[in-house]
Formats: C-alpha cells, sequence, structure tokens
C-alpha cells in the first residue's frame, strides 16, 4: 500500500472562506485552529471559532472554592427502600448550580491573528482576500496558506510542534518590505458565564479588568509574558527571527514587520509556566518528521479499488477522522466533544464519550494514544470512591460531565447516567489485548476491580424475575427518559455482563481471587426487554418504533459495540431494521450511525451498515475539514469521527467469531475493494 499516495489525496484544500470549517493542528495535549489566512486573522467570518486551547489551562471564576457540591440542592430518589441524592434538581438552578457547571473551564490561550494594510494605511477587510488557496499536508501535518492582499501574493506556513505546546509561522510576501502586514496576539478574558454553553462558545474581548498580561522578560528576539487570572496563570513565549515587536493594548502585542526582508517567521509557546523556546525551523522538522511516522505506522486502509460511489468519500473521513483524532482526542484527559476547537459544555469532557472519542486508537495499531487518557482514571479514582460511598454504593462510580478536578458536574441528565461505568474496563482490556502485559494488568487492576464492585453494588436482585436489575433510578444512554421510570435498558445490561466478565478475566489473569459477587451478577443479569417482536429503550417503555423515535438508538449497541451474548440476534435484527425506517435521524447523534453501522455488521446485514455508515442526515455530516458536523453552535463532534474509524476498522477486519473471509462487514457483492493492513479485530 501507498500510504503516502492514499493520505495525500485527501488533503483539505480550502478556496474561500469556509464558516464551519476552520483547520487545525495540535499534538495531542494543544491545539490550534485558524481560518484560510493561516492565523486566527477573520474570526467574525467564522461560525465554528478559532480557538487555541490546551489540556492543561483551566479557570475556576472567582477561586477553585467559590462553590461546593454542598451549596446546592439535592433530587433525591427512592432507591429499593432508600433515598439516593443526586445533584440534578432542574428547577433549583441557582447561582452555585451554574457556577459549578461552568468550572473549572477550559480556556482561550490567545488569538494570534494577522493586520493587512493598504498602501495609505487603512486595514483590509475579508471580502478584500482573493485567490484563496489553502492546504492542509498531512503527510507533515503543515498547512501552507496562499491568497493576495491589494493583488499581492502572500504565503503562510503554520506548523505545530509534536511534543512543544507551540505554533511556529513563516509569512513570505513583497507586503513585508512596505510593512503592511503585522501580526497581533490578543488575549480574552477568561470566564464562561452564559448558563447555556452554546452562547458563550466565542471569547469575551470586553472585561478587561478580569485578566492580567505581565511583560516578564523581553529582549531584542524574545519576549515572555505572564497571564494571570484569579488564581490561575499561565505564561507565553514569542520569538522571531527580524522585525519589532510592540505592546500595542492593555492585552495586545504586535510583531511588525521592518521592512528589510520578504519574509517573516516567528514561534509562540505556551505552558503553565516556563514555555519552551523553540526555533521554527525545528518546528516544521519535528512536524514533518511526526506525522510521516504517525501515517507509517499502525493501520491503513484504501478503497481505491471499490466501485461505490461512496468509497472515496468514506475513505476521505476515516483519513481526516485519524488525523482529528490524534491531535484532538489523543492527549492525558479524556476529551472534551469539540477537542481545542472551542469549548463545548464549558469544555468539560464528558466521560460517556471516551469510548467514542478513543476505542478505535488500539484497533489501528496506535494503543499508546489510549493509554495515555486511560491513566487519568487511575488518578481520580479516589474521587469516584467517594462518590459511590457519598451514594450508598461499594467501589468507584465514575462521574459524567467533569472537568480536569475530576468532579461531577450537577446537571438534571448527567448524574443519572451509569453507562460511562463500564468504560475504563472495556478500554483496558483494549489496550491488554494491543500488549498483554503483567504490567498492564498490575496498571489498571485497581481501577478495574472498583469499577466492577460499583457494578454489582449498584445492581438490584428482583425475587420475582429470579434476577438482577438495573434501577430505576436511572438515565438510559437514550437520555429522553425519566430517571424515575427507567429499568433495564438493552445497551447497560449487555454492558454489565461485558465488564463484569472482563474483571474476572484479569483476576484470573494476575492469579488474585475476584470478587464472587462478579459472577454473580453477570451470570444471572436480566434479559434484555422484548416487546412485539423489538427491544425496548427500556423495561418501563411502550415505544416499539411503530412510529418516529428519537435521540441515541442506544439499544442497537446490545449487539455491535459489545458481543450481545444476551442478545436474540433476529430480534435485533427486527429491532434495527424498525429504527433505519422509522427513527428521527435528524435528532440522533453522530456516533449513534456508526453504532448501527456495528449491529448491522454483527447480523451480517452488510448493505445496511454501509447505508448506516454514509446515512445522509444532518448529524452524519462531515465537513471540509473533516469534523463531524452537528448543528449550529456544534459545529465539531469528535465522537463521530471516533465511532467513524472504530465502525470502518470491525468492518473491514473483523470480530469475535466474524466470517473467515476478508472484509466481513462490508458487503461481498464486487462493488467494494477493500485494502488494508496493520488494523485489529474487534471485541
Amino acid at each position: 500500500m501507498d500510504r503516502k499516495q492514499i493520505v495525500e489525496r485527501h488533503n483539505p484544500v480550502i478556496k474561500k472562506v469556509e464558516p464551519l470549517s476552520p483547520l487545525s493542528i495540535g499534538n495531542g495535549e494543544f491545539g490550534f485552529s485558524f481560518d484560510f489566512t493561516g492565523l486566527q486573522t477573520y474570526p467574525e467570518a467564522y461560525e465554528s471559532p478559532l480557538g487555541t486551547q490546551s489540556n492543561w489551562g483551566w479557570h475556576y471564576t472567582g477561586g477553585k472554592d467559590l462553590y461546593t457540591e454542598e451549596d446546592i440542592r439535592y433530587q433525591s430518589f427512592d432507591t429499593y427502600g432508600r433515598q439516593v441524592q443526586y445533584p440534578m434538581k432542574p428547577e433549583d438552578k441557582g447561582e452555585a448550580y451554574y457556577w459549578l457547571r461552568q468550572n473549572p473551564h477550559r480556556l482561550q490561550l490567545g488569538r494570534i491573528a494577522f493586520r493587512f494594510f493598504t498602501e495609505d494605511n487603512h486595514e483590509i477587510p475579508v471580502e478584500k482576500i482573493e485567490n484563496i488557496r489553502q492546504q492542509h499536508h498531512l503527510w507533515t501535518g503543515i498547512v501552507e496558506s496562499r491568497y493576495t492582499v491589494d493583488g499581492v501574493p502572500v504565503t503562510v506556513y503554520t506548523a505545530c510542534h509534536p511534543h512543544q505546546d507551540a505554533i511556529s509561522v513563516k509569512v513570505l510576501s513583497s507586503l513585508l518590505r512596505s510593512q503592511r502586514i503585522e501580526v497581533k496576539l490578543l488575549f480574552p478574558a477568561p470566564d464562561v458565564t452564559d448558563n447555556a454553553w452554546a452562547k458563550a462558545i466565542f471569547p469575551d474581548w470586553e472585561a478587561d479588568d478580569r485578566h492580567r498580561t505581565e511583560v516578564v522578560e523581553n529582549t531584542e528576539q524574545f519576549v515572555r509574558l505572564m497571564r494571570v487570572m484569579d488564581e490561575d496563570s499561565y505564561q507565553v513565549g514569542w520569538s522571531w527571527e527580524q522585525g519589532k515587536w510592540a505592546q500595542t493594548d492593555r492585552h495586545e502585542f504586535t510583531l511588525s514587520a521592518d521592512g528589510t526582508s520578504s519574509e517573516l517567521s516567528f514561534t509562540i509557546s505556551f505552558a503553565p509556566e516556563d514555555p519552551a523556546v523553540v526555533e521554527g525551523k525545528d518546528v516544521f522538522s519535528a512536524s514533518q518528521k511526526h506525522w510521516a511516522d504517525f501515517w507509517q505506522q499502525g493501520g491503513a486502509i484504501d478503497f481505491s479499488g471499490s466501485l461505490d460511489p461512496r468509497a472515496f468519500e468514506l475513505e476521505r473521513r476515516v483519513i481526516l477522522s485519524q488525523y482529528l483524532s490524534a491531535i484532538h482526542s489523543g492527549g492525558s484527559l479524556p476529551p472534551q466533544e469539540t477537542g481545542y476547537m472551542y469549548n463545548s459544555w464549558f469544555g468539560k469532557f464528558h466521560l460517556e464519550m471516551h469510548w467514542w472519542h478513543a476505542a478505535h486508537f488500539p484497533l489501528w495499531g496506535r494503543a499508546d494514544i489510549l493509554g495515555k487518557s486511560l491513566e487519568w482514571y487511575n488518578k481520580i479514582l479516589p474521587l469516584a470512591q467517594d462518590l459511590a460511598k457519598s451514594q450508598g454504593y461499594e467501589g468507584a462510580r465514575w462521574p459524567k460531565m467533569v472537568g480536569i478536578d475530576g468532579k461531577q458536574s450537577p446537571s438534571p441528565v448527567a448524574t443519572g447516567l451509569i453507562w460511562q461505568q463500564p468504560h475504563p474496563i472495556a478500554l483496558a482490556e483494549l489496550l491488554y489485548l494491543a500488549k498483554p502485559t503483567e504490567e498492564l494488568l498490575e496498571k489498571y487492576k485497581e481501577m478495574i476491580f472498583a469499577s466492577a464492585d460499583f457494578m454489582v453494588s449498584y445492581a438490584q436482585w428482583d425475587e420475582e424475575k429470579a434476577a438482577f436489575v438495573l434501577g430505576p433510578p436511572l438515565i438510559p444512554a437514550q437520555e429522553c427518559h425519566r430517571m424515575e421510570d427507567s429499568m433495564n435498558p438493552p445497551y447497560e445490561l449487555e454492558y454489565w455482563k461485558y465488564g463484569l466478565e472482563i474483571a474476572q478475566k484479569w483476576a484470573e489473569r494476575l492469579t488474585i481471587k475476584a470478587n464472587p459477587a462478579w459472577a454473580t451478577v453477570a451470570q444471572s443479569i436480566s434479559s434484555p426487554p422484548v416487546k412485539e417482536g423489538v427491544y425496548l429503550a427500556h423495561e418501563h417503555c411502550e415505544q416499539t418504533y411503530t412510529e418516529k423515535n428519537h435521540d441515541h438508538p442506544s439499544m442497537v449497541g446490545a449487539l455491535g459495540i459489545l458481543p450481545g451474548t444476551l442478545v436474540d440476534h433476529e430480534v435485533m435484527r427486527n429491532t434495527l431494521k424498525k429504527i433505519y425506517k422509522h427513527w428521527d435521524w435528524e435528532s440522533a447523534w453522530g456516533w449513534d450511525f456508526p453504532m448501527c453501522a456495528m449491529t448491522a455488521a454483527r447480523l451480517g446485514e452488510k448493505e445496511m451498515a454501509v447505508d448506516f455508515l454514509m446515512m445522509e442526515a444532518t448529524k452524519n455530516t462531515y465537513l471540509p475539514n473533516g469534523h463531524n458536523y452537528q448543528r449550529p453552535g456544534l459545529t465539531a463532534y469528535l465522537p463521530g469521527n471516533g465511532g467513524l474509524l472504530t465502525a470502518v476498522a470491525m468492518m473491514a477486519c473483523g470480530w469475535k467469531d466474524a466470517p473467515n473471509s476478508n472484509c466481513p462487514g462490508f458487503p461481498d457483492d464486487g462493488s467494494w475493494k477493500i485494502k488494508h493492513e496493520g488494523l485489529h479485530a474487534w471485541l
């Protein structure tokens, strides 16, 4: 396989302002997105915010301890004769409630932009920039931006260092000799105060008194800045090869061409403290080596021999999803759903989405990337144990909506979800299957065993059913159901059984005694509820898909994402077909389409599997930059990209007990000719 050719035929090429599709560069811990100029010059022309974010850059408005969970009211739910409290009461949305949802939030670390001037020194607006051609060279990670300003060509190269949170920029234009190009670095206020995150995705440029920017070092070709806001701070380093630097406003700094050259090069780095001083040539060379290695290692797939007209677009989505997942979902924390593009849900991450962001990495031969974020569960394990104990459960209960501090956020929905609970077990098992070592077993055993202990503590024995049940109270992955009513959702039942069985395997591998309750609950968990030949969303739900249903069709995840040991294949086939026909797909989410494709593949419904992957629906849209679009305000949705990669790997390489054939999840009628290497079979 000519991997370079496969990758490069999908280099994004931008020829106009694409309001939804800014390009981005990054390294897993840091990301920088920008417009067609190669910097963040015209944010007003973009619906998708232009972000500079990191895994370490977080802020608490007013300080870390302004409010705690003790400052909000809890809602009590009867749980088999005892009251369990959740911070989710919708009518009690006071100041403390919203502060805890909004804090900590990710910082917009700064905006780096050009100023272009006419000959008579007027700033040039976006509509006057012409002949745009911007190309992202995926094999090197470098973005090349070309355009004309007042008829004069400008070329910009932008790159991110793979191991330092630094970007380097090279500008080539005769406009530099006439000093008609400047570079400015601006810092917004740090606060996120709107109660609806979708209204607070753009930074605040007005509240100058809410932060400080200090020059702490200034030499001929380097400046170091200190950013201070409440109890939080970070530093910025800016180096350049030629030019004149000055502070031009309270939180604005400008690098001007000195008129001696038609080239301007600079590097800007960000860090909690002591930002790296990196030469621009080293940033570009490191980027070239890193991305060539990335594409040459791990898995690869080639659809070029296929006759199906959707093949090229599927291949494009696969290539761009690999890149975007690496830079936005490949760091030391579970990512937020928009990565480093901009803040969604106040910059926090959703642990029920971590599987969708990261499960594909081992399947594509990149298990080490998953290992970075999985380690975070070990760090917050004491908090998860405290959460379980506070509700009267054993083990560790993992939060849903959470920031870097590991504390759950109050929510009318998030705190009632349970399907994130087995995720650490499933993800650790993927790591072990990729590299089965004693060291890895030891590293994650406490996390896995504590997860399983909560799961058996949470399950309730039902004498009448002679089985263990889940809920109520709970909210299924299909979040439109009531906490008080929901019981035995099929996906969660299967996941409980799967997670507990994996925990037993880890104990066996370590030759230690497993908690006997793990096997007891796994062997006697309830069967998924069925009515009129289809699986219900949960036991008390009457909807059998004779009319449109909405949100996530998560019941099909019991066979697809999971092996479906509790599932009757014909009942699931009926369920999937009815969902395909009757579901309100405009209300679904990006990961729902690959989830259904995986279920179809396991059922042998190969044409349907591809149809789900490539369904024409708003939330299955993949933009020119490769991001999975969902709706206004949510223009990037990385769980969709990750889910696509998981489904394609499974359909191409197979799964446990899959037919012994090449690409068992794709149609075998000759319309798909697929080559792949370095992929690993699914569970």
